[in-house]
């Protein structure tokens, strides 16, 4: 791939040149590159899933820049040459991540025991969703957690008695805006 930067002839120039060449416009950059070439296989299980998933970020990412705010938040986290569509496009494409490091040392099975994760995404995490099961795999309550006011941290505060806190699972599930779901299960020693 080749880069033009002050050419008379082909600045502003995009599109394919004969069969040989595609120009490009990127962050004020002529791009030119060999023309595309089909594949001459079909395509596997995996590659068709990767086609659907591409499909469905540039569904989000079309329909994310129709929103004013949207594009605008998308925008602003931007990198140099990188559209709000671009941006949103990644979005979809990366689920939240929780850090592996939770303390669950403050929960003792009380009502109002607060559980704190981290969760961090690429762009927003709009809701943790929070489940405690008991030792006997059987639900005691369930919840959404309140961001902290770091961002960074979800509280949850307990409303049920857990007589027997150790052995029980706690859930957590964090959603990103647009719908990618992350779980994390810890079990209280």
């Amino acid at each position: 791939m080749a880069k033009s930067k002050n050419n008379v002839i082909t600045h502003g120039l995009s599109g394919l040149i004969g069969d040989l060449l595609v120009f490009r416009q990127r962050a004020n950059k002529t791009i030119v590159a060999d023309r595309p070439k089909p594949f001459s296989t079909p395509p596997t299980d995996l590659q068709l899933g990767i086609q659907r998933r591409f499909k469905k970020a540039a569904q989000y990412a079309k329909k994310a820049i129709l929103d004013p705010l949207l594009k605008a938040g998308y925008q602003a986290v931007a990198r140099l040459g990188q559209s709000a569509y671009n941006r949103a496009f990644k979005d979809y494409q990366l689920a939240p991540e929780f850090d592996e490091d939770v303390n669950l040392s403050t929960y003792t099975g009380a009502i109002g025991d607060e559980i704190s994760v981290s969760v961090i995404d690429d762009f927003q995490v709009i809701g943790v969703k929070v489940k405690i099961i008991n030792a006997d795999l059987s639900l005691l309550e369930e919840g959404d957690a309140v961001q902290s006011d770091n961002g960074l941290d979800w509280i949850y505060t307990c409303t049920a008695v857990n007589a027997a806190a150790n052995g029980s699972k706690i859930i957590f599930t964090a959603t990103d805006l647009p719908g990618n779901q992350t779980v994390l299960e810890k079990v209280i020693d």
